[in-house]
C-alpha cells in the first residue's frame, strides 16, 4: 500500500515536502502520481514521475513543485514551494505498473490515504 504523509499548515509562500512511502513491494518498475482534491472540486493530477523516472508537471506543479524518488526508502517525495491558497486540499499518492502514463488519473490505483495541506496565514 502507499501512504502519503507530510501535510500541514503552511503560510502562503511557504514550502512543504510531501512523502508517499510503499509498502508491501517495492516501488521498482512503478510510476507514482501525486494527486489533490480541494473540497468541492474534482480531483485533479499534479506531479508524477514514471518508472525510469520521467517527470510530468501539471499546472498546479509547474515552477514550485519538484518530485523525487528514493529507491533505497521505498519512497517518492514532493516538494512544494512558494505555496498559494489555492493549494489547499487533500494530496493523494497511487502508482501504476510501468511507464507512458503521463499523469493520467485513470491509469493510477492503490490510492493511498491522503495527507491534508492548508495554506492560510
Amino acid at each position: 500500500q502507499l501512504q502519503a504523509s507530510g501535510g500541514g499548515l503552511v503560510q502562503p509562500g511557504g514550502s512543504l515536502r510531501l512523502s508517499c512511502v510503499a509498502s508491501g513491494f517495492s516501488l521498482e518498475g512503478y510510476s507514482i502520481g501525486w494527486f489533490r482534491q480541494a473540497p468541492g472540486k474534482e480531483r485533479e493530477a499534479v506531479l508524477c514521475i514514471s518508472s525510469t523516472d520521467g517527470t510530468w508537471y501539471e499546472d498546479p506543479a509547474k515552477g514550485r513543485f519538484t518530485i523525487a524518488r528514493d529507491s533505497a526508502k521505498n519512497t517518492v517525495y514532493m516538494h512544494m514551494y512558494r505555496l498559494k491558497p489555492e493549494g489547499t486540499a487533500m494530496y493523494f499518492c497511487a502508482r501504476a505498473y510501468g511507464s507512458g502514463f503521463g499523469c493520467a488519473m485513470s491509469s493510477y490505483d492503490s490510492w493511498g490515504r491522503g495527507t491534508q495541506v492548508t495554506v492560510s496565514s
